[in-house]
């Protein structure tokens, strides 16, 4: 069967889906694509709503068949059903099957490590693209310290990321988060290298990659700074983004190493958002996420339109590279960066693999269980750069 279409959105009844189609309504009117999930009359909705002559698929997450009727037909999946270590590891398996390129929005780093264990080396073989966190979780600190390497151009040391932003939660990233809370996870996700390759980590890099941060006052970018809660999802992408270009001759540099904070004007916010961090993520580890959870937003629900107009990100990267300079970069965005944000990324990313085939880092044949970075590079940098993302700097003189 050939494939007759560009892109499916699958899950585009949730939250985020629905913010998917809209914007490739918007920005994609040059494709084919169609809308896909488990429910017909709810995928109708959103037809109504969005698109009206959009084609509707219909399959459940553990429908082997019915996902290999439209993996077959499609070039580029992107997936936002989550949690998905419930509803994703099959699609994952008929787009790896039936060679169509995948990406997604999880911030799962345990899931993503099952992907890796079971689909990577076919997905080598056959050149297909498996693009897992391809939003919010963990786009900017990926390609963010990607932009940063390319521009200096000289063996990096170590890069150090800090986040700030503004925006709502939905419910099925509370539900995904409280879900994690039932598995029995053991000791891998305090993995900092989790998702490396074997053999891709040396004692160096290991010693300098701790997860736990102090507050402290950081005079190069003029900001207290502090724990952030996505550090333990995207320190493991960005380092396995660093291996894989490592393996194709284009390493960050020798004995690269990452680490992540949030930043804030005051001490004050630091202390309180740290503190509140540390409090959910008991409460997640805990019995009481059975009591919390009923008081949250629920899976389908999510930040009001002035919530997430009024949201952005904003990301500063110091890079120090092996002869001892530092330069500081910087990338930002206006949207809730959960959502907004998050659909426009991932949108690109499978615009990117439709639109720039001949360009994608590694050659056209490159595929694997890959990160943005590695498997889609600068040609993402470049379409987001013309869709409201901005990556600048050096923004400082070298130290």
């Amino acid at each position: 069967m050939s494939k007759d279409l560009d892109i499916v959105i699958y899950g585009a009844t949730g939250f985020t889906g629905k913010l998917c189609v809209k914007y490739l309504t918007e920005n994609a009117k040059d494709l084919t694509w169609a809308i896909a999930g488990r429910d017909r009359t709810r995928l109708s909705q959103v037809a109504i709503r969005y698109y009206p002559k959009i084609e509707k698929l219909v399959a459940d997450g553990d429908d082997e068949e019915a996902l290999d009727l439209i993996t077959k037909r499609t070039k580029v999946i992107i997936s936002t059903a989550g949690p998905f270590h419930r509803y994703g590891s099959k699609l994952v398996a008929s787009c790896v099957k039936n060679s169509t390129h995948y990406v997604d929005i999880t911030g799962e780093t345990f899931w993503i490590k099952e992907m890796i264990d079971k689909h990577h080396s076919e997905a080598v073989t056959k050149g297909v693209r498996i693009i897992p966190s391809c939003g919010y979780d963990s786009l900017p600190s990926d390609l963010g310290v990607f932009f940063a390497a390319k521009i200096l151009q000289k063996p990096i040391k170590r890069v150090e990321s800090f986040h700030t932003g503004q925006g709502g939660a939905s419910g099925g990233t509370i539900e995904t988060g409280f879900s994690m809370g039932d598995l029995n996870l053991g000791k891998q996700m305090q993995d900092p290298f989790l998702l490396n390759p074997e053999d891709s980590v040396t004692p160096e890099q290991r010693s300098q990659s701790s997860d736990k941060v102090k507050i402290r006052k950081n005079n190069l970018i003029d900001a207290w700074t502090g724990r952030f809660i996505m550090a333990t999802m995207n320190t493991r992408v960005v380092r396995r983004s660093a291996a894989l270009l490592e393996a194709r001759q284009e390493a960050y540099g020798v004995d690269f190493t990452y680490q992540e904070h949030a930043f804030y004007q005051k001490y004050l916010n630091a202390f309180l958002v740290s503190f509140g961090t540390i409090f959910s993520m008991i409460i997640i580890a805990t019995p009481l996420r059975k009591l919390v959870r009923r008081f949250l937003p629920k899976p389908g629900e999510g930040p009001s339109e002035e919530t997430m107009r009024k949201g952005f990100f904003d990301c500063l990267y110091t890079a120090e590279a092996e002869d001892g300079s530092i330069n500081i970069f910087r990338m930002h965005g206006k949207g809730d960066p959960g959502y907004r944000v998050t659909s426009k990324f991932v949108c690109e990313s499978a615009l990117t693999l439709i639109h720039s085939e001949d360009d994608l880092p590694g050659g056209k044949d490159y595929g694997g269980l890959l990160t943005p970075a590695s498997g889609l590079g600068q040609p993402l940098i470049e379409r987001l750069s013309k869709a409201g993302i901005f990556f600048e700097g050096p923004l400082d003189k070298p130290t």
